[in-house]
């Protein structure tokens, strides 16, 4: 991942409404949910939504796909992984006991 690509998807996590969006998502894969449901689970209105929702579709975190007459929201889950390393790769210097932590807290939910 480039830094610039990295950017992008913290910009798009900054705000409570799009990252309380996107974690939900994630738990949400492989299925996905449909625009309505999260806007529902919101709380904000449609248009409002929709600002937030385009901001994660722009910065590829979220993948919109289209089933019958739903849109239905996926979270990118290359993405999440691709930023989650850009973030960690370089950690501790090389030394994978100071980094045992954080893999085996991750291993736990998943």
């Amino acid at each position: 991942m480039r830094t610039i690509t990295a950017l992008e998807c913290l910009a798009a996590l900054s705000h409570s409404t799009r990252l309380d969006a996107f974690r939900l998502l994630v738990r949400q894969e492989p299925a996905g949910l449909s625009t309505g449901q999260l806007v529902n689970a919101s709380g904000l209105s449609q248009s409002t939504f929709s600002s937030h929702l385009a901001i994660l579709v722009s910065a590829g975190l979220v993948v919109p796909e289209k089933r019958g007459r739903q849109m239905i929201q996926r979270a990118n889950i290359e993405a999440l992984r691709d930023l989650m390393l850009f973030l960690a790769k370089d950690c501790c210097g090389g030394r994978a006991d100071l980094c045992e932590p954080l893999a085996a807290e991750l291993a736990e939910c998943c």
